[in-house]
């Protein structure tokens, strides 16, 4: 892909517009469809674009191998802590209502929290996921 000067070019221009979108859709995941799934997905996927088109050294030292396995048990962690939390406050696993000063907010926090969670786990995941593939592919 080196030569493909078309390609490279419209991915300097998509690439961050993707990032940007992962970001909307993460925030507004609150608002209407949407969340820390689908923003993870997107996410992984302009990583894997980049790595499609500028080649697998380039994706790695924008996100390391060390960086995506610390980042899949952080994302669980964050998930599981929000429910211990809820437990530990009286409530039951995932009871966000003790997480603020009252319970809309703590509503609020606890959505966001899970949400940050999931996308942290499912972005590194899916990174994960495609660095092993190709990695295999390439020994």
């Amino acid at each position: 892909m080196r030569l493909d000067t078309v390609l490279r070019v419209a991915a300097k221009f998509v690439l961050p517009l993707m990032l940007l979108f992962a970001l909307y859709v993460q925030f507004h995941g609150d608002y209407g469809p949407g969340g820390g799934f689908q923003a993870g997905v997107i996410a992984a996927a302009s990583i894997i674009l980049y790595a499609l088109i500028y080649g697998l050294p380039a994706a790695l030292r924008m996100v390391p191998t060390g960086v995506v396995e610390t980042m899949v048990p952080l994302g669980v962690l964050i998930f599981a802590t929000v429910g211990v939390v809820g437990m530990l406050t009286g409530g039951n696993f995932l009871f966000y209502s003790h997480l603020a000063h009252d319970q809309i907010h703590g509503q609020e926090w606890g959505v966001f929290l899970v949400e940050i969670g999931v996308f942290v786990t499912v972005f590194s995941t899916m990174l994960a996921i495609f660095y092993a593939f190709v990695g295999r592919a390439s020994r």
